[in-house]
């Protein structure tokens, strides 16, 4: 059965921290590949002005895993209802896929609020998930889900590089190049985004 790690996010842009932990989680794991999945719409964010079109964030994906063969994007939540529920996009793949077995990667983060999850308890009965250290609130780190036997915490490089940040730099008109793949910074350049 091959082995997939799905890494959501609005991917608004894919930066170096991205590739980083995709390839540290590859690297430290038995995973075949690792899908990034661009998501239209995060149920538990507001919609942006500075989010940009769905194909432009998999464009900048795409270009960014070219070079990764066991990398790939992915736009399958692009067909499927909105907003993006985790376990919708799960139960389609395990009908297109039998033969896979996909395991869930999410930062530490989010482990906290996974409880609010559409249907989060079959979600972690059902699937493998990877949790990555993110820098947080430490009173919030003690999870309850990290003694659950589905759920097992990576000891990945913590990577304090935002989207957010880089947008608001290139809204400013800062040096961002040291931060995205090549691919994606020449893409950027040439355009009028998050200007």
């Amino acid at each position: 059965m091959k082995k997939i790690g799905l890494f959501f996010g609005s991917f608004n842009p894919i930066h170096i921290g991205h590739l980083i932990l995709a390839n540290y989680i590859l690297e430290n794991s038995d995973m075949d590949e690792l899908w990034f999945v661009v998501s239209p719409q995060n149920p538990f964010k507001e919609k942006k002005k500075s989010l940009l079109k769905d194909h432009n964030r998999l464009d900048m994906v795409q270009l960014a895993v070219k070079n990764y063969p066991k990398m790939r994007a992915s736009n399958v939540e692009f067909s499927l209802p909105q907003p993006s529920y985790t376990i919708d996009t799960l139960t389609y793949l395990h009908e297109k896929y039998p033969d896979y077995s996909f395991s869930l990667i999410m930062g530490e983060d989010n482990l906290n609020g996974l409880h609010k999850w559409k249907n989060s308890d079959i979600l972690i009965k059902n699937h493998h998930i990877i949790v990555y250290p993110r820098v947080f609130d430490e009173e919030k780190k003690d999870s309850e889900y990290l003694q659950h036997e589905n759920i097992s915490l990576i000891k990945a490089p913590i990577i304090e590089l935002s989207a957010t940040e880089i947008r608001n730099m290139i809204k400013t008109g800062k040096n961002v190049r040291p931060m995205l793949p090549p691919e994606v910074f020449e893409y950027l350049d040439g355009s009028s985004f998050y200007k």
